[in-house]
């Protein structure tokens, strides 16, 4: 159980923590003190509800089909091994957020849709929660305690740019830091891939 609830945190960290629209968004608003935890709480909520479906859904589909589970299997190993070694292609250049632009505070409403519309229309999202995490989570020993990882580590990445926006400001707009975290998001990648490839 604590393997698997280890695994969902480890995947679900190494994803959330690439720099992408959802990350930039959230911490944007952070910065202004606008909507932050509202923004926060949105991606939180549709990071585990994806992962949850990702995982119940392929769980049933995977366990009846030795092909499908193992097609899902050496999927995820060529998947993780090249997003980690884009991770550590990205740890060897300079990478950092863009510069938070001043603009007119906006409304509950037009904050959470437009958090709305970064989370659920990129297309890497579903790729990400439903079918990479989800289809991981299908294969773990226990798949609860697999998409209880994925939430924590959802939970602690979004409220920790919500809440910490302005002291983490100075330290994320370093590119040393985001080489730093490409880095361990490669070592995250490269061991989960490995665990795969050894398991019985």
């Amino acid at each position: 159980m604590l393997h698997s609830y280890l695994n969902g945190l480890a995947i679900a960290l190494g994803l959330i923590m690439a720099i992408g629209a959802q990350n930039a968004f959230v911490l944007s608003q952070a910065l202004r003190r606008e909507h932050h935890l509202w923004v926060a709480s949105l991606c939180v909520f549709f990071d585990v509800l994806l992962v949850a479906c990702g995982v119940y859904g392929l769980a049933q589909l995977l366990t009846s089909s030795p092909l499908l589970l193992a097609i899902a299997r050496w999927g995820g190993v060529l998947f993780l091994s090249w997003y980690g070694a884009l991770a550590l292609q990205r740890a060897l250049r300079t990478n950092r957020l863009g510069v938070v632009t001043a603009r007119a505070p906006q409304s509950l409403r037009a904050v959470l849709s437009t958090a709305l519309a970064v989370t659920l229309l990129n297309p890497h999202v579903y790729l990400d929660t439903v079918l990479l995490i989800g289809s991981l989570g299908a294969q773990q020993p226990s798949p609860s305690a697999y998409v209880l990882g994925a939430a924590t580590a959802s939970v602690v990445w979004f409220f920790s740019l919500a809440l910490a926006a302005a002291k983490l400001a100075p330290w994320l707009a370093r590119p040393i830091t985001w080489r730093v975290i490409d880095f361990l998001v490669a070592l995250m990648m490269f061991s989960v891939a490995l665990q795969l490839i050894i398991a019985d």
